[in-house]
Protein backbone atom coordinates (compact mmCIF):
# COMPACT_ATOMS: atom_id res chain seq x y z
CA UNK A 1 0.00 0.00 0.00
CA UNK A 2 1.22 3.68 -0.66
CA UNK A 3 2.50 5.14 2.51
CA UNK A 4 4.00 8.54 1.51
CA UNK A 5 3.86 10.52 -1.49
CA UNK A 6 6.20 13.83 -1.95
CA UNK A 7 5.45 16.18 -4.88
CA UNK A 8 7.70 19.00 -5.99
CA UNK A 9 7.21 21.36 -8.89
CA UNK A 10 4.21 19.78 -10.41
CA UNK A 11 1.54 21.70 -12.31
CA UNK A 12 0.50 24.26 -9.47
CA UNK A 13 1.92 22.13 -6.27
CA UNK A 14 5.22 23.62 -5.55
CA UNK A 15 6.50 21.03 -2.58
CA UNK A 16 4.05 18.65 -0.91
CA UNK A 17 4.15 15.66 1.81
CA UNK A 18 1.46 13.22 2.47
CA UNK A 19 1.64 10.05 4.51
CA UNK A 20 -1.36 7.68 3.84
CA UNK A 21 -3.24 5.41 5.85
CA UNK A 22 -5.13 2.01 5.23
CA UNK A 23 -8.79 1.81 4.66
CA UNK A 24 -11.00 4.58 2.82
CA UNK A 25 -9.27 8.04 2.06
CA UNK A 26 -10.88 10.68 0.49
CA UNK A 27 -9.83 13.86 -1.06
CA UNK A 28 -11.95 16.59 -1.67
CA UNK A 29 -12.24 20.05 -2.56
CA UNK A 30 -13.39 22.76 -5.10
CA UNK A 31 -12.91 22.38 -9.00
CA UNK A 32 -9.80 23.24 -9.57
CA UNK A 33 -7.67 23.11 -6.64
CA UNK A 34 -5.68 20.54 -7.60
CA UNK A 35 -7.33 17.30 -7.17
CA UNK A 36 -6.61 15.90 -10.02
CA UNK A 37 -3.01 16.70 -9.84
CA UNK A 38 -2.46 14.46 -6.88
CA UNK A 39 -3.78 11.68 -9.44
CA UNK A 40 -1.68 12.62 -12.27
CA UNK A 41 1.46 12.53 -9.41
CA UNK A 42 0.40 8.95 -8.72
CA UNK A 43 0.22 8.27 -12.44
CA UNK A 44 3.60 9.38 -13.10
CA UNK A 45 4.82 7.29 -10.13
CA UNK A 46 3.09 3.71 -11.84
CA UNK A 47 4.78 4.44 -15.03
CA UNK A 48 1.70 6.66 -17.07
CA UNK A 49 2.47 9.10 -19.78
CA UNK A 50 4.33 12.00 -18.43
CA UNK A 51 3.89 15.61 -20.10
CA UNK A 52 6.57 18.13 -19.73
CA UNK A 53 3.33 20.17 -19.38
CA UNK A 54 3.16 19.52 -15.65
CA UNK A 55 6.36 20.70 -14.64
CA UNK A 56 5.63 24.27 -12.83
CA UNK A 57 6.39 26.99 -14.62
CA UNK A 58 9.75 28.35 -14.05
CA UNK A 59 11.44 25.56 -12.81
CA UNK A 60 13.16 22.63 -14.92
CA UNK A 61 12.17 19.55 -13.70
CA UNK A 62 9.37 18.40 -11.42
CA UNK A 63 9.57 15.06 -9.66
CA UNK A 64 7.39 12.83 -7.48
CA UNK A 65 8.59 10.08 -4.85
CA UNK A 66 6.52 7.78 -3.06
CA UNK A 67 6.76 5.25 -0.79
CA UNK A 68 4.77 1.33 -1.01
CA UNK A 69 4.63 -1.39 1.92
CA UNK A 70 4.97 -4.64 -0.25
CA UNK A 71 4.78 -6.95 2.97
CA UNK A 72 1.34 -8.10 1.01
CA UNK A 73 2.08 -7.82 -2.63
CA UNK A 74 3.65 -11.40 -3.06
CA UNK A 75 3.16 -10.22 -6.76
CA UNK A 76 5.08 -6.69 -6.69
CA UNK A 77 7.85 -8.42 -4.52
CA UNK A 78 8.47 -11.54 -6.90
CA UNK A 79 8.77 -9.21 -9.52
CA UNK A 80 11.74 -6.50 -7.92
CA UNK A 81 13.24 -9.76 -6.38
CA UNK A 82 13.37 -11.50 -10.47
CA UNK A 83 15.26 -7.70 -10.86
CA UNK A 84 17.26 -7.41 -8.00
CA UNK A 85 15.63 -4.59 -6.83
CA UNK A 86 14.48 -5.48 -3.72
CA UNK A 87 15.10 -2.65 -0.96
CA UNK A 88 17.57 -2.87 1.45
CA UNK A 89 15.70 -3.52 4.44
CA UNK A 90 15.57 -6.68 6.59
CA UNK A 91 12.42 -7.91 5.35
CA UNK A 92 12.00 -6.44 1.86
CA UNK A 93 8.91 -4.75 3.30
CA UNK A 94 9.60 -1.45 1.04
CA UNK A 95 9.58 0.27 -2.43
CA UNK A 96 10.56 3.66 -3.50
CA UNK A 97 10.00 5.10 -6.70
CA UNK A 98 10.91 8.26 -7.92
CA UNK A 99 9.96 9.69 -11.05
CA UNK A 100 11.58 12.75 -12.50
CA UNK A 101 10.19 14.82 -15.30
CA UNK A 102 12.05 17.20 -16.98
CA UNK A 103 10.55 20.63 -19.05
CA UNK A 104 12.72 19.86 -22.36
CA UNK A 105 10.45 16.82 -22.28
CA UNK A 106 12.36 13.49 -21.09
CA UNK A 107 11.73 11.59 -17.89
CA UNK A 108 13.81 9.39 -15.82
CA UNK A 109 12.72 7.08 -13.38
CA UNK A 110 14.30 4.92 -10.40
CA UNK A 111 13.22 1.59 -7.99
CA UNK A 112 14.58 1.59 -4.66
CA UNK A 113 17.72 4.08 -6.21
CA UNK A 114 18.17 1.91 -9.37
CA UNK A 115 17.25 3.08 -12.69
CA UNK A 116 14.49 1.61 -14.67
CA UNK A 117 13.02 1.81 -17.76
CA UNK A 118 9.18 3.16 -18.51
CA UNK A 119 8.21 0.02 -19.23
CA UNK A 120 9.66 -1.45 -16.14
CA UNK A 121 7.87 1.03 -14.67
CA UNK A 122 4.34 0.68 -15.44
CA UNK A 123 4.73 -3.60 -15.00
CA UNK A 124 5.35 -2.53 -11.59
CA UNK A 125 3.38 -0.07 -10.73
CA UNK A 126 0.18 -1.88 -12.29
CA UNK A 127 1.17 -4.39 -9.35
CA UNK A 128 1.24 -1.47 -6.91
CA UNK A 129 -1.80 0.68 -8.22
CA UNK A 130 -4.90 0.47 -10.00
CA UNK A 131 -6.92 4.22 -11.09
CA UNK A 132 -10.24 4.10 -11.85
CA UNK A 133 -11.37 7.67 -14.10
CA UNK A 134 -14.94 9.13 -14.84
CA UNK A 135 -14.21 7.11 -18.19
CA UNK A 136 -14.27 3.85 -16.98
CA UNK A 137 -18.00 3.45 -17.47
CA UNK A 138 -17.59 4.08 -21.14
CA UNK A 139 -14.78 1.85 -21.49
CA UNK A 140 -17.75 -0.82 -20.02
CA UNK A 141 -19.36 -0.72 -24.15
CA UNK A 142 -16.23 -2.05 -25.87
CA UNK A 143 -16.57 -5.88 -26.44
CA UNK A 144 -12.94 -6.66 -25.54
CA UNK A 145 -13.38 -4.39 -22.18
CA UNK A 146 -16.53 -7.14 -21.21
CA UNK A 147 -14.98 -9.94 -22.08
CA UNK A 148 -11.60 -8.91 -20.37
CA UNK A 149 -13.85 -7.66 -17.25
CA UNK A 150 -15.70 -11.18 -16.83
CA UNK A 151 -12.19 -12.93 -17.38
CA UNK A 152 -10.22 -10.90 -14.82
CA UNK A 153 -13.45 -12.08 -12.46
CA UNK A 154 -13.16 -16.09 -13.60
CA UNK A 155 -9.51 -15.74 -13.65
CA UNK A 156 -8.87 -17.41 -16.41
CA UNK A 157 -5.53 -16.95 -16.99
CA UNK A 158 -5.06 -20.55 -16.79
CA UNK A 159 -7.69 -21.40 -19.36
CA UNK A 160 -6.88 -18.69 -21.66
CA UNK A 161 -3.43 -19.77 -22.22
CA UNK A 162 -4.34 -23.45 -23.84
CA UNK A 163 -6.30 -21.10 -26.08
CA UNK A 164 -4.18 -18.62 -27.50
CA UNK A 165 -1.41 -21.06 -27.91
CA UNK A 166 -3.78 -23.56 -29.81
CA UNK A 167 -5.12 -20.63 -31.98
CA UNK A 168 -1.54 -20.21 -32.99
CA UNK A 169 -0.31 -23.40 -33.18
CA UNK A 170 -3.50 -23.46 -36.25
CA UNK A 171 -2.58 -20.42 -37.63
CA UNK A 172 1.26 -21.52 -38.22
CA UNK A 173 -0.12 -24.47 -39.90
CA UNK A 174 -2.19 -22.61 -42.37
CA UNK A 175 0.32 -20.08 -43.02
CA UNK A 176 2.43 -23.32 -43.86
CA UNK A 177 -0.17 -24.79 -46.16
CA UNK A 178 -0.95 -21.51 -47.57
CA UNK A 179 3.09 -21.62 -48.42
CA UNK A 180 2.53 -24.93 -49.84
CA UNK A 181 -0.59 -23.79 -51.94
CA UNK A 182 1.06 -20.98 -53.52
CA UNK A 183 4.69 -23.40 -54.19
CA UNK A 184 2.33 -25.43 -56.38
CA UNK A 185 0.86 -22.71 -58.24
CA UNK A 186 4.53 -21.83 -59.51
CA UNK A 187 5.92 -21.17 -62.91
CA UNK A 188 7.57 -24.36 -63.91
CA UNK A 189 9.88 -22.24 -65.65
CA UNK A 190 10.90 -21.50 -62.03
CA UNK A 191 10.87 -25.03 -60.82
CA UNK A 192 13.56 -25.83 -63.63
CA UNK A 193 15.50 -22.50 -62.67
CA UNK A 194 15.58 -23.49 -59.09
CA UNK A 195 16.70 -27.44 -59.87
CA UNK A 196 19.29 -26.02 -62.14
CA UNK A 197 20.68 -23.81 -59.23
CA UNK A 198 21.11 -26.80 -57.18
CA UNK A 199 22.63 -28.45 -59.85
CA UNK A 200 25.13 -25.83 -59.69
CA UNK A 201 25.88 -25.68 -56.11
CA UNK A 202 25.62 -29.65 -56.32
CA UNK A 203 28.53 -30.03 -59.17
CA UNK A 204 30.87 -27.31 -56.28
CA UNK A 205 30.41 -28.99 -53.58
CA UNK A 206 31.49 -26.91 -50.98
CA UNK A 207 31.56 -27.92 -47.36
CA UNK A 208 31.79 -26.18 -44.24
CA UNK A 209 35.41 -25.99 -43.64
CA UNK A 210 36.90 -25.69 -47.28
CA UNK A 211 36.55 -21.93 -47.64
CA UNK A 212 39.03 -20.93 -44.87
CA UNK A 213 41.56 -24.08 -45.48
CA UNK A 214 41.63 -22.66 -49.16
CA UNK A 215 42.05 -19.01 -47.46
CA UNK A 216 44.89 -20.21 -45.10
CA UNK A 217 46.99 -22.20 -48.16
CA UNK A 218 46.35 -19.56 -50.59
CA UNK A 219 48.11 -17.41 -48.22
CA UNK A 220 50.78 -19.83 -47.66
CA UNK A 221 51.64 -20.50 -51.59
CA UNK A 222 51.03 -16.85 -53.24
CA UNK A 223 53.83 -16.20 -50.24
CA UNK A 224 55.78 -19.35 -50.64
CA UNK A 225 58.79 -17.06 -51.82
CA UNK A 226 58.41 -14.67 -49.06
CA UNK A 227 58.51 -17.17 -46.64
CA UNK A 228 61.36 -19.37 -48.15
CA UNK A 229 63.75 -16.01 -48.15
CA UNK A 230 63.10 -14.33 -45.07
CA UNK A 231 63.04 -17.36 -42.90
CA UNK A 232 66.28 -18.74 -44.42
CA UNK A 233 67.54 -15.36 -43.43
CA UNK A 234 65.90 -15.33 -39.73
CA UNK A 235 67.59 -19.14 -39.80
CA UNK A 236 70.85 -17.76 -40.65
CA UNK A 237 70.95 -14.99 -38.10
CA UNK A 238 70.05 -17.56 -35.12
CA UNK A 239 72.99 -20.19 -36.02
CA UNK A 240 74.87 -20.97 -39.51
CA UNK A 241 75.70 -17.76 -40.23
CA UNK A 242 78.50 -15.41 -39.80
CA UNK A 243 78.33 -13.68 -36.96
CA UNK A 244 74.56 -15.27 -35.82
CA UNK A 245 73.58 -15.41 -32.17
CA UNK A 246 74.13 -18.52 -31.32
CA UNK A 247 78.15 -17.72 -32.23
CA UNK A 248 77.59 -14.07 -30.54
CA UNK A 249 75.79 -16.27 -26.98
CA UNK A 250 78.62 -19.02 -27.14
CA UNK A 251 81.61 -15.88 -26.67
CA UNK A 252 79.44 -14.45 -24.00
CA UNK A 253 79.32 -18.56 -22.09
CA UNK A 254 82.55 -19.07 -22.45
CA UNK A 255 83.91 -15.18 -20.99
CA UNK A 256 81.05 -15.63 -18.25
CA UNK A 257 81.97 -19.39 -17.29
CA UNK A 258 85.84 -17.55 -16.80
CA UNK A 259 84.60 -15.12 -14.15
CA UNK A 260 82.59 -17.20 -12.05
CA UNK A 261 84.99 -18.83 -10.15
CA UNK A 262 86.21 -14.96 -9.50
CA UNK A 263 82.50 -13.91 -8.57
CA UNK A 264 79.55 -16.29 -7.84
CA UNK A 265 77.29 -14.05 -8.80
CA UNK A 266 78.48 -14.47 -12.81
CA UNK A 267 76.83 -17.82 -12.32
CA UNK A 268 73.39 -16.73 -12.41
CA UNK A 269 74.29 -14.74 -15.92
CA UNK A 270 76.43 -17.69 -17.19
CA UNK A 271 73.34 -19.90 -16.75
CA UNK A 272 71.00 -17.39 -18.48
CA UNK A 273 73.27 -16.91 -21.09
CA UNK A 274 73.80 -20.55 -21.74
CA UNK A 275 69.72 -21.22 -21.76
CA UNK A 276 69.49 -18.26 -24.18
CA UNK A 277 71.81 -19.97 -26.73
CA UNK A 278 70.03 -23.45 -26.43
CA UNK A 279 66.72 -21.85 -27.38
CA UNK A 280 68.35 -19.79 -30.27
CA UNK A 281 69.83 -23.40 -31.68
CA UNK A 282 66.47 -24.93 -30.86
CA UNK A 283 64.62 -21.92 -32.88
CA UNK A 284 66.93 -22.03 -35.97
CA UNK A 285 65.98 -25.93 -36.41
CA UNK A 286 62.37 -25.84 -35.85
CA UNK A 287 62.86 -22.55 -38.43
CA UNK A 288 64.95 -25.60 -40.52
CA UNK A 289 62.31 -28.01 -40.52
CA UNK A 290 59.66 -25.63 -41.68
CA UNK A 291 61.43 -24.56 -44.40
CA UNK A 292 61.93 -28.00 -45.55
CA UNK A 293 58.05 -29.01 -46.25
CA UNK A 294 57.84 -25.56 -47.65
CA UNK A 295 57.55 -25.59 -51.72
CA UNK A 296 57.01 -23.35 -54.67
CA UNK A 297 54.30 -24.74 -56.18
CA UNK A 298 52.84 -22.63 -59.05
CA UNK A 299 50.02 -25.51 -60.15
CA UNK A 300 48.79 -25.83 -57.14
CA UNK A 301 48.48 -22.20 -56.31
CA UNK A 302 46.72 -21.49 -59.38
CA UNK A 303 43.98 -24.65 -59.14
CA UNK A 304 43.50 -22.70 -55.28
CA UNK A 305 43.02 -19.47 -56.84
CA UNK A 306 40.71 -21.21 -59.56
CA UNK A 307 38.57 -22.90 -56.50
CA UNK A 308 38.43 -19.81 -54.74
CA UNK A 309 37.19 -17.68 -58.04
CA UNK A 310 34.71 -20.13 -58.53
CA UNK A 311 33.09 -20.26 -54.80
CA UNK A 312 33.09 -16.37 -55.13
CA UNK A 313 31.30 -16.26 -58.42
CA UNK A 314 29.11 -18.89 -57.04
CA UNK A 315 27.92 -16.23 -54.02
CA UNK A 316 28.01 -13.32 -55.97
CA UNK A 317 25.29 -15.15 -58.33
CA UNK A 318 23.33 -15.91 -55.08
CA UNK A 319 23.89 -12.85 -53.45
CA UNK A 320 25.19 -14.07 -50.22
CA UNK A 321 28.36 -14.49 -48.71
CA UNK A 322 30.83 -16.98 -49.78
CA UNK A 323 31.12 -18.67 -46.37
CA UNK A 324 27.44 -18.78 -46.40
CA UNK A 325 26.84 -21.02 -49.71
CA UNK A 326 26.77 -24.24 -47.55
CA UNK A 327 23.71 -22.87 -45.71
CA UNK A 328 22.48 -21.51 -49.17
CA UNK A 329 22.66 -25.46 -50.83
CA UNK A 330 20.80 -26.98 -47.90
CA UNK A 331 18.10 -23.82 -47.97
CA UNK A 332 17.60 -24.58 -51.85
CA UNK A 333 17.25 -28.26 -51.39
CA UNK A 334 15.14 -28.21 -48.67
CA UNK A 335 12.75 -26.12 -50.93
CA UNK A 336 13.10 -28.07 -53.82
CA UNK A 337 12.27 -31.04 -51.76
CA UNK A 338 9.08 -29.38 -50.39
CA UNK A 339 8.23 -28.65 -53.91
CA UNK A 340 8.66 -31.89 -54.85
CA UNK A 341 6.87 -33.38 -51.61
CA UNK A 342 4.02 -30.89 -51.89
CA UNK A 343 0.90 -33.62 -51.75
CA UNK A 344 2.67 -35.35 -48.75
CA UNK A 345 3.42 -32.28 -47.00
CA UNK A 346 -0.05 -31.46 -47.83
CA UNK A 347 -1.42 -34.54 -46.83
CA UNK A 348 0.52 -34.04 -42.98
CA UNK A 349 -0.32 -30.50 -42.57
CA UNK A 350 -3.67 -31.18 -42.94
CA UNK A 351 -3.96 -34.05 -40.40
CA UNK A 352 -1.76 -31.43 -38.14
CA UNK A 353 -4.50 -28.54 -38.94
CA UNK A 354 -6.93 -30.97 -37.80
CA UNK A 355 -5.20 -32.20 -34.08
CA UNK A 356 -4.81 -28.48 -33.56
CA UNK A 357 -8.26 -27.55 -34.32
CA UNK A 358 -9.24 -30.53 -31.67
CA UNK A 359 -7.18 -29.00 -29.41
CA UNK A 360 -8.12 -25.64 -29.69
CA UNK A 361 -12.08 -26.69 -29.75
CA UNK A 362 -10.95 -28.73 -26.37
CA UNK A 363 -9.38 -25.78 -24.43
CA UNK A 364 -12.18 -23.28 -25.74
CA UNK A 365 -15.03 -25.11 -24.42
CA UNK A 366 -13.23 -25.48 -21.01
CA UNK A 367 -13.69 -21.61 -21.48
CA UNK A 368 -16.75 -21.23 -22.33
CA UNK A 369 -17.75 -23.65 -19.55
CA UNK A 370 -15.73 -21.66 -16.96
CA UNK A 371 -17.28 -18.15 -18.68
CA UNK A 372 -20.52 -19.77 -18.19
CA UNK A 373 -19.99 -20.25 -14.85
CA UNK A 374 -18.27 -17.13 -13.59
CA UNK A 375 -20.87 -14.72 -15.55
CA UNK A 376 -23.41 -16.53 -13.64
CA UNK A 377 -21.96 -15.38 -10.32
CA UNK A 378 -20.89 -11.76 -11.45
CA UNK A 379 -24.21 -11.06 -12.65
CA UNK A 380 -25.84 -11.94 -9.66
CA UNK A 381 -23.42 -9.52 -8.10
CA UNK A 382 -23.31 -6.52 -9.95
CA UNK A 383 -27.34 -7.03 -9.59
CA UNK A 384 -27.54 -6.78 -6.35
CA UNK A 385 -25.08 -3.93 -6.03
CA UNK A 386 -26.37 -2.08 -8.88
CA UNK A 387 -30.18 -2.30 -7.08
CA UNK A 388 -28.43 -0.54 -3.84
CA UNK A 389 -26.93 2.25 -5.68
CA UNK A 390 -30.96 3.33 -6.59
CA UNK A 391 -32.24 1.21 -8.90
CA UNK A 392 -34.20 -1.35 -7.39
CA UNK A 393 -35.70 -3.12 -10.42
CA UNK A 394 -32.33 -3.40 -12.28
CA UNK A 395 -31.27 -6.45 -13.95
CA UNK A 396 -27.45 -7.01 -14.90
CA UNK A 397 -26.63 -10.29 -17.22
CA UNK A 398 -23.67 -11.19 -18.82
CA UNK A 399 -24.63 -13.13 -21.82
CA UNK A 400 -21.54 -15.46 -23.21
CA UNK A 401 -22.30 -17.15 -27.10
CA UNK A 402 -21.06 -18.47 -29.68
CA UNK A 403 -18.71 -16.00 -31.42
CA UNK A 404 -19.24 -17.41 -35.10
CA UNK A 405 -16.27 -17.02 -36.38
CA UNK A 406 -14.44 -20.02 -38.58
CA UNK A 407 -10.94 -19.15 -37.86
CA UNK A 408 -9.98 -19.71 -33.77
CA UNK A 409 -8.90 -16.79 -31.54
CA UNK A 410 -6.62 -16.31 -29.09
CA UNK A 411 -9.57 -15.43 -26.64
CA UNK A 412 -11.42 -18.42 -27.67
CA UNK A 413 -15.26 -18.79 -29.15
CA UNK A 414 -17.13 -16.54 -27.38
CA UNK A 415 -18.75 -13.34 -27.64
CA UNK A 416 -18.95 -11.93 -24.38
CA UNK A 417 -21.81 -8.89 -23.83
CA UNK A 418 -23.35 -7.05 -20.90
CA UNK A 419 -26.95 -7.08 -20.70
CA UNK A 420 -28.58 -4.55 -18.96
CA UNK A 421 -32.39 -3.41 -17.73
CA UNK A 422 -33.52 -0.77 -15.72
CA UNK A 423 -37.26 -1.15 -15.59
CA UNK A 424 -39.54 -4.25 -14.50
CA UNK A 425 -40.62 -5.62 -17.36
CA UNK A 426 -38.15 -4.84 -19.79
CA UNK A 427 -35.96 -7.65 -20.91
CA UNK A 428 -32.06 -6.86 -20.13
CA UNK A 429 -30.35 -5.58 -23.79
CA UNK A 430 -26.96 -4.62 -24.68
CA UNK A 431 -25.51 -2.29 -22.29
CA UNK A 432 -24.43 0.19 -25.54
CA UNK A 433 -27.79 0.68 -26.17
CA UNK A 434 -29.98 1.04 -23.30
CA UNK A 435 -28.06 2.39 -20.17
CA UNK A 436 -27.74 6.45 -20.14
CA UNK A 437 -24.38 8.06 -18.77
CA UNK A 438 -26.10 7.91 -14.95
CA UNK A 439 -26.65 4.68 -14.82
CA UNK A 440 -23.33 3.59 -16.48
CA UNK A 441 -21.72 5.20 -14.11
CA UNK A 442 -23.64 3.53 -11.21
CA UNK A 443 -23.02 -0.10 -13.40
CA UNK A 444 -19.36 0.79 -13.57
CA UNK A 445 -18.68 1.56 -9.92
CA UNK A 446 -20.75 -2.11 -9.20
CA UNK A 447 -18.81 -3.89 -11.37
CA UNK A 448 -15.74 -2.17 -10.24
CA UNK A 449 -16.19 -3.12 -6.68
CA UNK A 450 -17.29 -6.40 -7.47
CA UNK A 451 -14.13 -7.26 -9.45
CA UNK A 452 -12.10 -5.56 -7.06
CA UNK A 453 -13.54 -7.64 -4.09
CA UNK A 454 -10.74 -10.61 -4.10
CA UNK A 455 -8.01 -9.29 -6.86
CA UNK A 456 -6.44 -6.20 -7.96
CA UNK A 457 -3.43 -4.14 -6.54
CA UNK A 458 -3.40 -3.13 -3.31
CA UNK A 459 -3.86 0.18 -3.76
CA UNK A 460 -6.98 1.54 -5.32
CA UNK A 461 -7.81 5.04 -6.82
CA UNK A 462 -11.43 6.24 -8.12
CA UNK A 463 -11.46 9.71 -9.45
CA UNK A 464 -14.67 11.01 -9.43
CA UNK A 465 -16.34 7.43 -10.67
CA UNK A 466 -19.46 8.44 -8.82
CA UNK A 467 -20.34 11.41 -11.23
CA UNK A 468 -23.89 11.56 -12.14
CA UNK A 469 -24.92 9.94 -8.54
CA UNK A 470 -26.44 11.60 -5.83
CA UNK A 471 -29.03 11.72 -3.07
CA UNK A 472 -29.48 8.54 -0.78
CA UNK A 473 -27.58 6.73 -3.40
CA UNK A 474 -24.18 8.44 -2.75
CA UNK A 475 -24.46 7.37 0.87
CA UNK A 476 -24.44 3.35 -0.88
CA UNK A 477 -21.13 4.45 -2.92
CA UNK A 478 -19.66 5.92 0.14
CA UNK A 479 -20.73 2.49 2.36
CA UNK A 480 -19.69 0.43 -0.89
CA UNK A 481 -16.43 2.10 -0.97
CA UNK A 482 -15.56 2.06 2.63
CA UNK A 483 -16.53 -1.74 2.82
CA UNK A 484 -13.48 -1.90 -0.19
CA UNK A 485 -11.39 -0.01 2.14
CA UNK A 486 -12.10 -3.02 4.80
CA UNK A 487 -9.65 -4.96 2.16
CA UNK A 488 -7.61 -2.85 0.53
CA UNK A 489 -6.18 0.83 0.00
CA UNK A 490 -8.79 3.00 -1.47
CA UNK A 491 -8.07 6.56 -2.41
CA UNK A 492 -11.43 8.53 -4.00
CA UNK A 493 -11.97 12.21 -5.23
CA UNK A 494 -15.38 12.73 -4.50
CA UNK A 495 -17.74 15.60 -5.07
CA UNK A 496 -20.57 14.09 -2.64
CA UNK A 497 -20.30 14.81 1.18
CA UNK A 498 -22.37 11.59 1.31
CA UNK A 499 -19.12 9.60 0.08
CA UNK A 500 -16.47 11.90 1.75
CA UNK A 501 -18.35 11.53 5.26
CA UNK A 502 -17.49 7.67 4.88
CA UNK A 503 -13.77 8.21 4.51
CA UNK A 504 -11.83 6.86 7.25
CA UNK A 505 -9.04 9.06 6.64
CA UNK A 506 -9.92 12.93 4.88
CA UNK A 507 -7.46 15.19 2.80
CA UNK A 508 -9.32 18.92 2.23
CA UNK A 509 -7.27 20.45 -0.74
CA UNK A 510 -7.70 23.94 -1.46
CA UNK A 511 -5.93 26.75 -3.97
CA UNK A 512 -3.94 29.36 -2.80
CA UNK A 513 -2.44 32.86 -4.34
CA UNK A 514 0.51 33.77 -2.30
CA UNK A 515 3.13 36.69 -3.70
CA UNK A 516 1.59 36.74 -7.56
CA UNK A 517 1.72 32.78 -7.34
CA UNK A 518 -0.66 29.71 -7.51
CA UNK A 519 0.09 26.87 -4.91
CA UNK A 520 -2.06 24.18 -4.33
CA UNK A 521 -1.97 23.36 -0.65
CA UNK A 522 -3.21 19.72 1.26
CA UNK A 523 -4.23 18.84 4.70
CA UNK A 524 -5.45 16.36 7.01
CA UNK A 525 -8.62 16.74 8.08
CA UNK A 526 -9.74 16.38 11.49
CA UNK A 527 -13.35 15.88 13.24
CA UNK A 528 -13.99 19.65 13.16
CA UNK A 529 -12.69 20.87 10.08
CA UNK A 530 -14.04 17.84 8.27
CA UNK A 531 -17.80 19.26 9.19
CA UNK A 532 -16.65 22.13 7.86
CA UNK A 533 -15.34 20.88 4.41
CA UNK A 534 -18.45 18.78 4.59
CA UNK A 535 -20.92 21.52 5.17
CA UNK A 536 -19.34 23.19 1.98
CA UNK A 537 -19.75 20.49 -0.37
CA UNK A 538 -23.31 20.66 1.06
CA UNK A 539 -23.61 24.36 -0.19
CA UNK A 540 -23.06 26.20 3.42
CA UNK A 541 -19.87 27.52 4.38
CA UNK A 542 -19.06 26.20 7.70
CA UNK A 543 -20.10 28.50 9.83
CA UNK A 544 -23.70 26.75 11.31
CA UNK A 545 -27.12 26.09 9.94
CA UNK A 546 -28.86 22.86 8.36
CA UNK A 547 -25.77 21.66 6.34
CA UNK A 548 -23.31 22.14 9.09
CA UNK A 549 -25.91 19.98 11.06
CA UNK A 550 -26.47 17.87 8.10
CA UNK A 551 -22.51 17.48 7.65
CA UNK A 552 -22.20 16.12 11.61
CA UNK A 553 -24.97 13.37 11.18
CA UNK A 554 -23.43 12.03 7.98
CA UNK A 555 -20.03 11.67 10.30
CA UNK A 556 -22.67 10.05 12.66
CA UNK A 557 -24.28 7.56 10.59
CA UNK A 558 -20.99 6.41 8.67
CA UNK A 559 -19.20 5.78 11.81
CA UNK A 560 -22.08 4.04 13.41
Amino acid sequence: MLRHLHIRNLAIIDELSLDWNAGFTVLTGETGAGKSILIDALGLVIGLRADSSLVRAGTDKAEVSAEFSIADCLDARAWLAERELLGDGADHDDCTIRRVVYAEGRTRAFVNGSPVSATDLRELGERLVEIFGQGESRSLLLTDAQRGALDEFGRHPQLLAPVAAAAQAVQQIEREIEKLHAAQSRDPAQLEYLRFQLQELDALALNTDELPELDAEHRRLANAGRLLDEGFGAQQLLYGGDASIYDQLSSAVAALRGLTPLHEGFAEAEALAASAQAQAREAADSLRRLLDKLDLDPERLAAVENRLTAIHDLARKHRVRADDLPDRHAALREELAGLEDAGSALERLEAQRKAALAAFATAASALTAARRKAADALSADVTRRVRELGMPNAEFVIAVEALGRDKPLPHGTDLVRFDFSANPGQPPRPLAKVASGGELSRISLALQVSLLSDAGAATQIFDEVDAGIGGVTADVVGRQLRELGGRRQVLCVTHLAQVAAQGVDHFGIAKAVEAGSTFTRVRRLDAATRVVELSRMLGGDGSGGSTVTLARDLLKRAAG
